[in-house]
């Protein structure tokens, strides 16, 4: 019998880590505007800033799209003999 390795899985690029010190005051606002939207403050803040580099032009083009998180779409086929 012969020994079959699984298929190799494409990991997704390592995102940066870093920190970030705010003033209370406008994390709280900017924690209830991701609410708002649905999103972590993690999230807004990623948001906020793609944008802004891209209305300055600086949004490198090998920036990827921003990752979905949560649920995939009620459209989206389920796993087999679900």
């Amino acid at each position: 019998m012969t020994e079959q390795t699984p298929p190799a899985r494409r990991t997704p690029p390592q995102r940066k880590q870093m920190l970030l010190r705010l003033d209370p005051a406008v994390y709280d606002a900017l924690a209830r505007w991701a609410s708002d939207e649905l999103r972590s403050a993690n999230a807004q803040i990623e948001f906020l800033l793609r944008r802004a580099l891209a209305e300055a032009g600086r949004l490198p083009g090998s920036a990827g799209p921003i990752p979905r998180r949560g649920r995939p779409p009620k459209d989206a086929p389920g796993p087999p003999g679900a």
